[in-house]
């Protein structure tokens, strides 16, 4: 065997043993260079610490979060370390991490390559964001605006203008306005909306942004879809294990809500056609589907194949209720991370997040076009 097979071959089985170091050194080997800056726009899946800088309970910025986040900080991201955004800007060679706009540390004279205007609790619809006095995703595009205008008198319109030429936006959002809005608000009132009106809803909320953002000049856009909801710990533990059943599932019996999987399908279903069909009406722009539902789902099916031991429980506390200040440094945790699907009982793990990544780089190759 050659030297060049053994150097191939060794490489292999270090990354098989050291996932997480190879992984981020094979993400960004042949995408530096391509774009200038990476804008990201959501909830908490992809809050960096934008929560921590506004009159809002929902924050994540104390022990144990951030346990396994380079120099064990608590930045207020959501995870024991780097979210989906974190891993895209290091793939495009935007940087190692995103940072929070709201960061009064963001030095606009260094010229910041990867930066969220996400916050935590938010939603396309505006109740969703107004529940927790989270910053409505309106506002922040209008961030985003107000960033554009002080980069430009800051380095200049020229440098300005061509790093938003080449910018990537990066936009997730849904999963709280279901468990924010639809299912926690008016559970018991007889003329609820049903699960499909309650999804045009969004759809045309999501049509709206997605205009905005375009005519602030957005041209390359990655959309995601909703988890499968069903799965979320919280939500088994909170909601009937049925439409008609009013009891939660407990212990043994806890599993993912298929009836509200099928809301989560619906959902990704007609936002893959409402991107389909903005791609049609504007072809000098590329707009991608990041799928979080089925790479999800398939590590929640088949865990022996990934390594974990936990799926519908987090690695904070008991697992399966606890999220924010609820996960604190008295909070019990779990040993290894890595052998749970989620970190507290909502939001992935790191080595989740980077399972979902991976399963998307196709999408994401076409939409930068490598």
């Amino acid at each position: 065997m050659s030297s060049v097979s053994l150097q191939s071959l060794l490489f292999v089985l270090l990354c098989l043993l050291a996932f997480h170091q190879c992984s981020e050194a094979r993400f960004i080997q042949t995408s530096k260079g391509l774009f200038r800056s990476l804008y990201t726009f959501g909830d908490s899946y992809v809050d960096p610490g934008n929560n921590d800088f506004i009159n809002t309970p929902f924050r994540s910025n104390f022990p144990p979060y951030g346990r396994d986040f380079p120099g064990k900080v608590s930045t207020g991201r959501f995870s024991n370390g780097l979210l989906f955004p974190d891993l895209l800007a290091y793939y495009v060679g935007v940087g190692k991490y995103t940072r929070p706009y709201l960061d009064p540390r963001l030095d606009l004279k260094e010229s910041p390559t990867a930066i969220s205007f996400a916050s935590a609790t938010s939603g396309y619809d505006p109740d969703t964001a107004n529940k927790t006095n989270a910053i409505q995703l309106i506002d922040q595009l209008e961030n985003f605006k107000q960033y554009k205008e002080r980069l430009a008198k800051t380095i200049g319109t020229k440098k300005a203008k061509r790093k938003f030429e080449k910018a990537l936006f990066y936009v997730n959002a849904g999963s709280d306005d279901f468990a924010f809005t639809y299912f926690h608000d008016g559970k018991d009132q007889e003329n609820k909306r049903t699960p499909q009106q309650y999804e045009q809803v969004l759809l045309y909320y999501i049509r709206q942004f997605l205009q905005r953002l375009l005519d602030q000049g957005a041209r390359k856009i990655a959309v995601n879809g909703v988890p499968p909801l069903g799965c979320i710990p919280v939500g088994i533990t909170l909601l009937p294990a049925t439409p008609r059943n009013t009891q939660a599932v407990t212990g043994s019996q806890r599993k993912c809500l298929d009836y509200v999987n099928v809301i989560s399908s619906d959902l990704n279903s007609m936002l893959r056609e409402e991107l389909d069909d903005l791609q049609s009406e504007h072809p000098e722009i590329k707009i991608t589907y990041i799928d979080f539902e089925e790479p999800l789902l398939d590590v929640i099916q088949n865990p022996d194949d990934y390594g974990y031991t936990e799926v519908n429980k987090g690695c904070c506390g008991t697992g399966v209720s606890e999220i924010g200040t609820q996960c604190n440094g008295t909070t019990s945790l779990c040993s290894d991370a890595d052998k749970y699907v989620f970190w507290d009982a909502a939001h992935p793990t790191q080595k989740t997040n980077e399972i979902i990544f991976k399963s998307n780089l196709a999408a994401i190759d076409d939409l930068i076009g490598r």
